[in-house]
């Protein structure tokens, strides 16, 4: 009798790291400026999964005009359909202030210890870092894109210019690990804000094509932001 052929080796490969994305705002309401800036940086970092977290009570913001429910049902409307944008409601559910620190501590428990976790910031709020809540943990859990536009001109302060020369990265792509470095993503220059369109709304004048067509649809169902009558 021959001899047997080898049973061949299967090698099994482990699953590359994921690239998640998380954007958090209050989202009152979202706006063309918010989905183009983050469909922009999902699709340049290849990310898995872009999360839109909607922030129910934000500790540096004023309270949000309408609810909670109205922010969220308008999040999920405006990415429904919309790879790889998602939303990620668990700040709605805590009965506290929307930390950062806190989200990101429980996205971390959730994910594998080598999983990549961006959270993404406009200029203004990264300059603003040194006021929130436990900042200097954050490069823990996550690394930060810094949304810059170009026409941002204001400086950043002194805390965050040396945090700057120890950890960041002249390009995005070149994040390494789970979490702590910085790099700056351009953006499309997009002059649409939320406070502009709850103006235009309170004036009765159309914010068409400044936010998406179910946003709008949504908007005008349920009379939000309207001047009372």
């Amino acid at each position: 009798m021959g001899d047997l052929e080898p049973s061949a080796t299967v090698t099994r490969q482990a699953p590359c790291p994921r690239r998640i994305g998380v954007l958090g705002g209050t989202f009152d309401p979202v706006h063309i400026g918010h989905l183009r800036g983050a469909l922009e940086v999902a699709e340049s970092l290849n990310l898995d999964e872009l999360r839109l977290t909607p922030s129910a009570r934000p500790p540096h913001r004023g309270t949000p005009q309408v609810s909670a429910l109205d922010r969220l049902a308008m999040v999920e409307c405006a990415v429904a359909g919309v790879a790889p944008l998602v939303v990620d409601d668990r700040e709605l559910k805590r009965d506290k202030p929307s930390y950062t620190i806190d989200t990101l501590e429980l996205m971390r428990a959730e994910l594998a210890a080598d999983d990549q976790v961006f959270l993404l910031l406009g200029w203004d709020a990264f300059c603003g870092l040194p006021t929130w809540h436990r900042w200097e943990e954050l490069l823990q859990h996550c690394h930060i894109l810094v949304l810059q536009r170009p026409d941002a001109d204001s400086e950043p302060p002194d805390a965050l210019r040396n945090l700057l020369a120890a950890r960041s990265v002249s390009d995005p792509l070149a994040l390494k690990g789970p979490s702590g470095q910085i790099a700056f993503v351009w953006q499309t220059p997009l002059a649409v804000s939320a406070t502009q369109i709850r103006q235009l709304l309170a004036s009765g004048k159309s914010v068409r094509f400044l936010v998406p067509d179910a946003v709008l649809a949504y908007i005008d169902a349920h009379g939000l932001y309207r001047a009372p009558n």
